[in-house]
C-alpha cells in the first residue's frame, strides 16, 4: 500500500508540472464575470488541481491512513460582489451560517470591527481587500523551488515571507526534529538545550555548496517533501505561542461545517463555502471566522496540521495575519504601536506594514527595526526591537539612509533574513550557521558599534553628543590622542564615519584596529536567496522549436559572498588577493592558490546584503536576484 501511494503521488507531482510552469504573479483578482473557459485556463485550472492533490498527498504522515491520490484544489472562482445574486446569499448561509459541529466560537460584532478597523481602516479599496482574501499559504509545484511559499496577488508578501523564513529555519537546522512529527506530535517547539553550532543544513540541501547551477532541493527522496510540510505546521505554531507570549495561540479558521472531514471531501467543502465569497466589511469576516485558543503547544499543532487546507485556501494569508494578531490580543497590539490609528495594511497598494512583519519575527507589533526604544524626553519615545530573535531582518531601506536596522534583526540566532524593498518581501539565507561567526576585528567592532549606537538618539542618523562620545571611550577602552579627540569633538556632535576611521588607524594597545596585515578580517561564504513572486527565469527556459521559452517561477538564486580584509573595497581591489583551494573555499598552506577576487556584481539585493557584511563583494549565476 505504501509502494502505491509513492507511485501515486510521483505521478501527481509529474502531471503538476507537465506543459508549462506554474502559475503565480502579482495581478488583481478577476473582474466578477470575467471568462474562464479557454483553453489556457483549463489548462492551468489542471495544473492547480494536480499541484493541490499532491501537495495533499506531501503532507500525510500517517502510514496507516493513506489520503485519497487526488483531491482538488480549492476554488479560484471569480469574486461576484454584486448584492442581487440571491443563490451566493443562501450558499454563505448555508456554509458559514450553521453552528452544529463547528468548533472554537464566533467574534462578537465589536470584536470584529476592531479587527477590520485595526488591519484594513475605514477606507479600504476592494482591491486591496481582494489582494488579502485571495492568497493561500501553499509550496511551488515547481520542483527546483518547491521549498517555497508561491505568492500570487501583492499585499500579503511580508506575511508570507515571514512564514517561508522560519520554514527554512526548521528544513535546514532541525530536519531530524521535524522527522519526528508524526501522529505524536512534540510537547513544545521549542529548541531545547541544543546548541545551533551543532546544526548545519543537512546533507539533503549540500548540491547548493557543490554546483552553482544546482538547484535547492531538485530531485530530493519523497520524505523530504513531507518534511516541507511539516516544517510548515511547526513555524506556524511557533510564530503564534510567539506572538501569545508563548502562554497560547489562537486559530482562525472558517466557520464550515465538516472540517473535520478527511481527505477529499474538506477540500471540497472549503471550495465549495468559499465560491462566491467576498470580505468587504467586518460582518463579511465576522460570518466566516471561527476562533480556537490553545495554551497546549501539542494540541495546537495537532490544529494547524488538521486545518493545513484552509490556509492552503485562498483565505490562507488572511486568516494566518488574524490569527497571530488575536494571539497577541488586540489591546496589545494597539500598545505596541507608535501610531495606533493608522491601518496594519498599508494604503495606497496593501502592503504589509512593518508592524506586521515584526509581530510575525518577534511577537510584538512594533513599527521600528532599532533595538530598545528611543526615548525623546517627556514622556516621548519610539519603540523598536527589545529582544534577540530566531530569524532576522534587512532592508534596501537602510542602504538609503532611510532607517537603521539593530543588532537584534541584523544578527538572528540562525542565518535567514526578510528582506524588505520597497514594495515587497523576499528571504536571503545561509545553509551553515558559520557566516555569522565573528573575527577579532568584527568582534571588536560589535563591541564599538554597540556602545555607539546606545548613545545616538537620532533615529539612526549615525551621529551622537559630545557627553555621549566620552562615555563610548570610557566603555570600549578607547584611549585617543589628545589632538584626534579634539579634532572629532570640534564640531559639537560626532559622527560614526569619521570616528571609525580613527579607530581604524589607531593602534590595538590604545584600543584601535590598527593591523598592518590587513588579512585578518576576510571572509568568503554563500548566501541563497528567495523569492515567491514568479519571474521570468532565463536558468530554467525551455527549448522549443523556435527558440527557448522562459519559465516563469518563484526565483531561488545562489550567492557567493566575500568580504574584504581590508576597509576599503578600492583596497581589496588593488592590494589584496583571495586564498582558493578546491570547491571554491577558502584554504591555506603552501599549496594555495592565488587569485585576484571577482569584480563584484550589483543588484539592488548587493545594498541589502552591505548592511549586514559592509564592503561585500557579491557574485552569482545567471538572472540578478530580485527582491520585488
Amino acid at each position: 500500500m505504501a509502494d502505491q501511494e509513492e507511485e501515486d503521488l510521483r505521478m501527481a507531482l509529474r502531471m503538476s508540472m507537465q506543459n508549462s510552469p506554474p502559475e503565480p504573479k502579482r495581478s488583481k483578482p478577476r473582474d466578477a464575470g470575467a471568462p474562464v473557459a479557454s483553453p489556457e485556463d483549463l489548462r492551468r485550472m489542471k495544473r492547480e488541481l494536480m499541484a493541490a492533490a499532491a501537495e495533499k498527498r506531501l503532507l500525510e504522515t500517517r502510514v496507516d491512513s493513506p489520503s485519497p491520490s487526488q483531491s482538488p484544489s480549492p476554488s479560484k472562482a471569480t469574486v461576484d460582489r454584486s448584492p442581487g445574486k440571491s443563490t451566493d446569499f443562501v450558499r454563505k448561509e448555508v456554509d458559514f451560517g450553521l453552528k452544529e459541529g463547528s468548533s472554537g466560537k464566533e467574534l462578537s460584532s465589536e470584536e470584529a470591527n476592531e479587527l477590520f478597523s485595526m488591519v484594513f481602516g475605514s477606507c479600504v479599496s476592494n482591491d486591496i481587500l481582494a489582494q488579502w482574501s485571495n492568497q493561500g499559504i501553499r509550496f511551488s509545484p515547481d520542483p527546483e523551488t518547491s521549498m517555497g511559499l508561491v505568492q500570487h496577488e501583492g499585499g500579503p508578501c511580508g506575511v508570507l515571507a515571514t512564514i517561508q523564513a522560519f520554514v527554512l529555519k526548521h528544513l535546514l537546522f532541525f530536519p531530524n526534529e521535524i522527522g519526528k512529527f508524526t501522529s505524536n506530535l512534540p510537547q513544545n517547539l521549542s529548541s531545547g538545550g541544543l546548541s545551533k553550532s551543532q546544526y548545519v543544513a543537512s546533507d539533503n540541501f549540500s548540491s547548493l555548496t557543490e554546483d552553482a547551477k544546482a538547484r535547492f532541493l531538485n530531485n530530493l527522496p519523497l520524505h523530504v517533501f513531507r518534511l516541507i510540510g511539516i516544517a510548515l505546521v511547526k513555524s506556524m505554531g511557533e510564530i503564534l505561542f510567539m506572538c501569545g507570549n508563548n502562554k497560547r495561540a489562537v486559530i482562525a479558521t472558517l466557520n464550515v461545517v465538516g472540517l473535520d472531514t478527511e481527505g477529499f471531501a474538506k477540500n471540497e467543502i472549503i471550495a465549495k463555502a468559499l465560491e462566491g465569497l467576498t470580505i468587504e466589511s467586518a460582518s463579511d469576516l465576522q460570518k466566516i471566522l471561527r476562533i480556537d485558543t490553545y495554551t497546549s503547544q501539542t494540541t495546537a499543532l495537532q490544529k494547524l496540521h488538521t486545518a493545513l487546507p484552509v490556509f492552503q485556501s485562498r483565505m490562507g494569508a488572511l486568516l494566518f495575519l488574524i490569527s497571530a494578531l488575536l494571539s497577541r490580543g488586540l489591546d496589545s497590539i494597539q500598545a505596541d504601536r507608535d501610531d495606533p490609528n493608522l491601518p496594519l495594511v498599508t494604503a495606497p497598494f496593501g502592503h504589509a506594514s512593518q508592524e506586521i512583519v515584526n509581530l510575525l519575527l518577534c511577537g510584538q507589533a512594533v513599527p521600528n527595526v532599532f533595538d530598545g526604544r528611543m526615548d525623546f524626553g517627556g514622556g516621548m519615545f519610539l519603540k523598536g526591537i527589545s529582544m534577540s530573535v530566531e530569524v532576522g531582518f534587512l532592508t534596501l531601506l537602510e542602504s538609503l539612509n532611510f532607517c537603521k536596522v539593530g543588532q537584534h534583526l541584523k544578527c538572528p540566532k540562525w542565518p535567514i533574513w526578510v528582506v524588505g524593498s520597497e514594495s515587497h518581501y523576499t528571504v536571503l539565507f545561509a545553509l551553515d550557521t558559520s557566516v555569522q561567526d565573528e573575527n577579532e576585528l568584527e568582534e571588536r567592532e560589535s563591541q564599538i558599534r554597540r556602545a555607539f549606537d546606545a548613545q545616538d538618539q537620532s533615529g539612526g542618523g549615525g551621529f551622537i553628543s559630545v557627553e555621549g562620545f566620552h562615555q563610548v571611550l570610557r566603555e570600549v577602552d578607547i584611549r585617543l590622542p589628545s589632538e584626534k579627540l579634539d579634532h572629532l569633538c570640534s564640531t559639537g556632535f560626532i559622527v560614526w564615519s569619521e570616528f571609525w576611521q580613527v579607530i581604524l588607524d589607531l593602534d590595538k594597545s590604545l584600543g584601535g584596529l590598527k593591523d598592518s596585515s590587513g588579512l585578518m578580517g576576510k571572509k568568503v561564504f554563500d548566501l541563497c536567496h528567495f523569492n515567491g513572486i514568479a519571474k521570468s527565469d532565463i536558468n530554467g527556459s525551455h527549448a522549443t522549436s523556435g527558440g527557448e521559452t522562459l519559465v516563469q517561477r518563484p526565483r531561488l538564486t545562489k550567492l557567493r559572498v566575500s568580504v574584504p580584509p581590508r576597509w576599503t573595497p578600492e583596497e581589496f581591489m588593488a592590494d589584496v588577493v583571495v586564498t582558493s583551494g578546491p570547491g571554491g573555499k577558502e584554504s591555506s598552506g603552501k599549496d594555495t592558490e592565488v587569485t585576484k577576487p571577482e569584480p563584484s556584481q550589483h543588484a539592488p539585493l548587493v545594498d541589502c546584503i552591505r548592511t549586514r557584511w559592509s564592503r561585500a563583494v557579491c557574485n552569482w549565476v545567471g538572472d540578478p536576484p530580485s527582491i520585488v
